[in-house]
Parts: C-alpha cells; structure tokens; sequence
C-alpha cells in the first residue's frame, strides 16, 4: 500500500517539532522509587523479620505492585541486602567521623557511643532489626558482614587506648555487646517499664538515657570522671519530669 503521502499531489513533508529532552525524568523516578522502596522494607523487615517480611507487604507500603520490586530489587535476600547496607553503612560513617575529630582519644570514642544512641534515637526500626538478627540464629546471619566493620571500628579504637594506658583492659567485644544491648533494649522493648510505654524515645527521655550510657562508658573504659560530649541533660526539673 501507497504511503498516504503519495497519493495527494500536493503534500509536503511536514517537520515534527522534537520534545523537550526528559531523558533525566525517568532516571529520578525510579531512583525516588528505590528509595521509597527501601524505607518500606525497612520498617516491613524491622515489623516481621527476615523469615515474615514479604515483598507484597512492601509493595502495599509504597503504593506499587510486587513486580516493581523485582524490577529493583531481584529478590528477597537482595532487597533486605540493601537494606542492611543503607542502614549500617550510614552508622559506620558516623563512627568514621567521630574518630576523625581532632581530639583526645577517649572523647571520640564517647563521641561514637553518642553517635550510636542517636542514631537508634532516630531510626528505632534498627533496634528491631537486630533483635531479629539474633532471634532467627538458626540461618546464616545476613547482617553480619554489614556489622563486623563497626565492632572492628570500635574495637581498633580501644585496643589503641589500652595500649596508650588509656582504658582498662576490658575485653572489647564485652564492651561493645553491653553497650549496644542495653540501648537495643531500652528503643525496642519499652513496654516491660510502664513509665516508659508512651514516651521511650522523646528528647528527655534519650537524653537521659544518653547521659547514663556515657557514664557506663567512662566507668568501664576508666576513661575519666567529666562528660566529654555537650548537650547532656543537666536540668533538675526536666529530670524530674521525666520519671
């Protein structure tokens, strides 16, 4: 068949004016989509666990279908991967600022307990995804290599201070485990202490709890009697107020 063209004496080729380029556009959809897909399996993997999490239950989240999951993410294992990375890898560079300030080692190591509470102040779900981690023993812990550089960091730190005669000779994994115990218990399980149920993570309440965690710092490090972090809670009244 003749083109259309063809077939009228009088038709000229008419130029098609182009689009404006919207090459980008695509790009920063589905990097916003990724993004938002992220944040649901974080909350979906920190609710139900690895075993319980399912992809549709993300899906709802986000307002997608399964299958646009699969398109970012190949599967299970590799959505809760990534997931893991975003997490611990954001609070290893925490920690890597901290040790870079310039100053005595014993206050950059408090500044990385510091950095630890509020971080978990701000994104309670890692408080639950840990606790998962050590629920579901029974498979190959997915989180460890995302958590083997932050026990190295923090253990490389005070073996240095306990070979400058800095720190007593606590073992350093024991160090780590309490404090990180304690502060995953205090954000995840509230409702065992009625005066914390409604309120765990407010201001006064993190403060308070930041101001004690840094205590047990010093005292166990034997790394001094003074704060070395600003910004600890200090008013009496608050104090009050908060039990």
């Amino acid at each position: 068949m003749a083109p259309a063209c063809a077939q009228v004496d009088n038709c000229r080729a008419v130029p098609v004016q182009p689009r404006p380029s919207t090459a980008g556009e695509p790009l920063e959809r589905g990097a916003r989509t990724r993004a938002a897909i992220l944040d649901a399996a974080e909350t979906v993997f920190a609710q139900h666990g690895y075993a319980r999490a399912r992809l549709e239950d993300v899906a709802a989240r986000v307002g997608i279908r399964r299958a646009s999951i699969v398109y970012h993410f190949r599967d299970k294992p590799e959505l809760y991967e990534a997931v893991l990375a975003g997490v611990f890898g954001e609070l290893l560079r925490r920690y890597e600022r901290a040790l870079a300030e310039p100053r005595p080692l014993p206050q950059r190591l408090e500044a990385i307990v510091d950095a630890w509470v509020s971080f978990v102040g701000e994104r309670p779900v890692v408080a639950r995804l840990l606790l998962w981690e050590a629920a579901e023993a029974s498979r190959t812990s997915i989180a460890a290599p995302h958590i083997a550089p932050l026990i190295d960091t923090v253990r490389a730190a005070i073996v240095s201070g306990q070979r400058q005669r800095m720190f007593r000779a606590v073992d350093p994994v024991h160090f780590i485990f309490g404090i990180v115990g304690a502060t995953v218990f205090f954000t995840a399980a509230p409702g065992f202490a009625p005066e914390l149920r409604s309120r765990p993570l407010d201001r006064v309440q993190l403060d308070l709890f930041r101001r004690e965690i840094l205590g047990i710092t010093r005292r166990l490090l034997g790394s001094g009697e003074r704060p070395a972090i600003a910004g600890r809670i200090t008013n009496d009244a608050a104090i009050r107020a908060s039990r």
